[in-house]
């Protein structure tokens, strides 16, 4: 059941997957260790899953959750910015909004899930269940992916002190 669901997912983004400018996001480090590729992709496996389960619409949910993220760049550069709505937690939506439009077509639903994955920082309430869905996807996946990277060092900090006792 697992194995069929997630071949469904891949599916479902495949094509995305493949694409060249959504492969670029494996260059840029999303939280910790993790690219914003694979940040992406669990994002969008969140919502497939949650979606799917709730008889929402899981497709749309996928492929914008694996696009939410496309504003290629190194979040960690200072970039300049004139007002605080600039910085990169209000500004990314939009930038990985326009990417996305160039590298598939979109339908409303997509383009607000995108739009608004930020939300309550987007002001602006998302108009679909699927687009709340994937702000509590994003944040769920960002704290398990910050988990997983301190309960790393911690095991690797607690056997270098074991070793020099």
């Amino acid at each position: 059941m697992k194995i069929q669901r997630y071949r469904e997912f891949l599916e479902i983004i495949g094509d995305l997957l493949k694409n060249d400018e959504v492969k670029k996001m494996k260059n840029y480090r999303q939280h910790c260790d993790i690219s914003t590729f694979e940040h992406s992709k669990n994002v969008a496996y969140i919502c497939f899953y949650i979606c799917k389960r709730f008889n929402l619409d899981y497709v749309s949910a996928a492929r914008a959750g694996m696009l939410h993220d496309l504003f290629l760049y190194d979040w960690r550069d200072k970039r300049p910015h004139e007002k605080f709505t600039d910085l990169h937690a209000f500004s990314h939506p939009k930038i990985a909004l326009e990417n996305a439009r160039k590298v598939t077509s979109l339908s409303e639903k997509e383009e607000d899930i995108i739009l608004k994955h930020m939300w309550p920082l987007t002001v602006k309430l998302p108009k679909y269940k699927e687009s709340y869905i994937i702000t509590v996807a994003d944040k769920c996946s960002t704290l398990a992916e910050s988990w997983r990277y301190l309960k790393k060092k911690l095991l690797k900090n607690n056997r270098k002190k074991s070793e020099q006792c």
